[in-house]
């Protein structure tokens, strides 16, 4: 296990080498330039220029994007994410760190919403197949995972919050947050949690059922379920030891990639909901062009993906004892 586990991060290395080299040169390559954008307001154009140049000096963009990059590379093994382009110029990380816990929190608790909603639809669909809940939840899924979580976020603003005045849209809190009682806190955070919460989780939710549903039903088909009903088991048994059992792999694989792709999709949702998380983060560096933390952000969403394929191939053995790693 603990070879295996060696060759997987050696292997990595060279991946997030590919993928920081990739985007690097795309987001260099496109057009802006933040020395431009802070120097835009100025209306004095020798003034204006000489800003301007001293700033493209100050941030390295005068210099080649080969030894830009070799420069970014270095400070990265250090775990030093420079500082911001931006006009605070703070240091990268603490940024990050700001804006970490409202996108980890939402993700956690989507992810954990939409799985425990998911996978008991997904076995008793599977297990109740042509059935009424069948058909009907089969329809309810598919129409709600064909309508984007963005554009769900719309009539929801709009009529929840807007025009019944019944939850709040804004932010993570409210503004007098601080002089609520403890009980008042909670309530406040379920408030704001709710609707952007929703919009993140209906998606996954009808997407999970539905594999989780057709990966039962395969299961569902062999032939050792077939010699487990012929032994008198009850269906309870043969569904969840050992229909679910041997349905988890792919599951399990899927669920390897669900808390990195909630968290590079939040960029949109955090935008509308004014949430401060990291996809804001995310948009507000993309429309300020800063380098520095577009490259942090997405170094640290391709470790995540790495890391879940990681953790759900170690899973594996636990699922199925007849899987192991020498």
């Amino acid at each position: 296990m603990l070879a295996y586990v060696l060759r997987r991060v050696l292997l990595a290395v060279p991946t997030l080498f590919g993928i920081t080299l990739v985007t690097f040169f795309i987001i260099n390559l496109a057009p802006g330039d933040p020395a431009q954008l802070q120097t835009q307001g100025i209306m004095d154009s020798k003034v204006s220029n000489r800003v301007y140049e001293e700033l493209r000096q100050y941030y390295g963009l005068d210099q080649p994007i080969i030894k830009r990059y070799g420069q970014w590379l270095w400070r990265l093994v250090r775990l030093d994410f420079g500082a911001s382009m931006s006009t605070d110029r703070r240091p990268v990380w603490h940024k990050i760190r700001e804006r970490l816990w409202p996108t980890m929190s939402l993700a956690i608790l989507s992810l954990g919403i939409s799985l425990a909603v998911a996978i008991p639809i997904g076995i008793y669909s599977a297990a109740r197949q042509d059935s009424l809940f069948d058909t009907a939840g089969s329809t309810i899924l598919y129409a709600l995972y064909s309508v984007p979580s963005y554009v769900m976020a719309v009539p929801l603003i709009l009529i929840v919050a807007i025009q019944w005045n019944l939850l709040p849209f804004q932010g993570i809190r409210s503004d007098d947050f601080e002089q609520l009682s403890a009980l008042g806190k909670i309530v406040d955070l379920v408030r704001h949690y709710t609707l952007i919460t929703f919009c993140f989780s209906y998606g996954a939710l009808a997407y999970y059922a539905r594999f989780v549903r057709q990966n039962m039903l395969e299961v569902l088909r062999q032939d050792y379920i077939r010699t487990a009903r012929a032994k008198g088991l009850r269906e309870r048994d043969v569904i969840m030891r050992h229909g679910f059992r041997n349905a988890l792999i792919p599951v399990m694989t899927l669920f390897g990639l669900l808390l990195p792709s909630i968290i590079g999709g939040s960029v949109i949702l955090e935008v509308m909901f004014n949430w401060p998380g990291m996809g804001r983060l995310f948009f507000e560096s993309m429309m300020s062009r800063d380098y520095p933390t577009i490259m942090a952000l997405t170094f640290i969403t391709a470790c995540l993906v790495l890391l879940g394929t990681l953790l759900a191939d170690l899973s594996y053995p636990f699922v199925d004892p007849r899987i192991a790693y020498d």
